[in-house]
């Protein structure tokens, strides 16, 4: 009998979800058994805000670690959770389908976010949404928060509520089976999404040749020029994961028939006082050129300044 490959995974009841959905695709692909291998990181076990975590890869290191030391054979991450950094001796060997990259609001009394009355609570994550919101004008009181799924939507619906709504990324509600308690799922116009929100990276050592091709079958090549032109963003500005920084690629045919990459991306103070945005398009093939292209762009537009106020 084939041994089975051992998949690394956080234990949150998302990213289990996400972990199995992998396992079960491999399997399914490959015939291959996988077996969950829980590992514990330091971003599930802190309880400060996202942004005094101490930057990108506080959910990913240990995952790495437990790669490098040959106790899993793949890990499966939140791609938007990586360092855009490379790390030597592994590799992102699949991207699977990606689920709906936006933003949602879960609110009380089926309340959209234009529904809401000022200064209603408005609790989230990340700074990125923080300073999106905030830049409505809406006169919302932002606040962060931070725990699991169900914890995070029991602040705007459950019995001792404290918020009038949260706000989430749409495809972990969509993976937990969460959507019915989404009141809106808001615009990119409005609320533009975090490079890689809601796809996935399926990581293994880059000498392990035999994982590498059992997982390739998994990748999606239009998913992954879409988030590499988003995370070429993040790269080219030098942000993290908890920065204001947002993009958002979309594919679509081009006139010569190919594909054909269209790109938005932003960059906000946290207070939202002020902000950046721009677009791009282009072949799909040169998605990284066109990402490192448009953050050049909000970059000589003062997208640096509103980075180091959001420090």
């Amino acid at each position: 009998m084939t041994a089975p490959l051992r998949l690394g995974t956080r234990a949150s009841a998302l990213a289990l979800t996400q972990s199995q959905h992998v396992a079960d695709a491999l399997t399914a692909a490959s015939g291959v058994p996988v077996e969950l291998v829980h590992v514990s990181t330091y971003g599930d076990r802190s309880t400060e805000a996202i942004s005094q975590l101490g930057g990108t890869g506080v959910f990913v290191t240990a995952l790495r670690e437990a790669l490098h030391a040959g106790t899993v054979d793949l890990a499966v991450h939140s791609f938007k959770d990586l360092p855009t950094a490379p790390t030597t001796g592994l590799t992102v060997a699949a991207v699977p389908a990606r689920q709906d990259p936006r933003d949602a609001l879960v609110a009380r009394d089926g309340l959209t976010l234009g529904e809401l009355p000022p200064g209603a609570r408005v609790g989230t994550g990340a700074p990125r949404r923080m300073a999106q919101l905030r830049a409505l004008g809406l006169g919302l009181d932002v606040v962060p928060i931070r725990g699991n799924v169900d914890t995070r939507m029991a602040r705007a619906l459950g019995p001792d509520a404290d918020l009038d709504a949260v706000v989430l990324a749409r495809a972990g509600l969509a993976r937990l089976d969460r959507l019915s308690a989404v009141t809106e799922t808001l615009d990119p116009i409005q609320v533009l999404p975090a490079p890689a929100q809601g796809a996935l990276a399926v990581e293994c050592r880059t000498d392990d040749t035999r994982v590498m091709a059992l997982v390739a079958v998994l990748d999606d090549p239009a998913v992954r020029a879409c988030v590499a032109a988003e995370r070429a963003v993040l790269t080219a500005l030098e942000a993290g994961c908890s920065a204001p920084v947002a993009a958002y690629a979309e594919l679509a045919e081009g006139e010569d028939g190919g594909a054909e990459l269209y790109l938005r991306a932003s960059v906000t103070a946290i207070d939202g006082s002020d902000g950046v945005r721009g677009s791009i398009s282009g072949p799909a093939p040169e998605a990284a050129e066109l990402g490192r292209a448009l953050a050049a762009e909000l970059l000589d537009r003062g997208a640096a300044s509103l980075m180091a106020l959001s420090r």
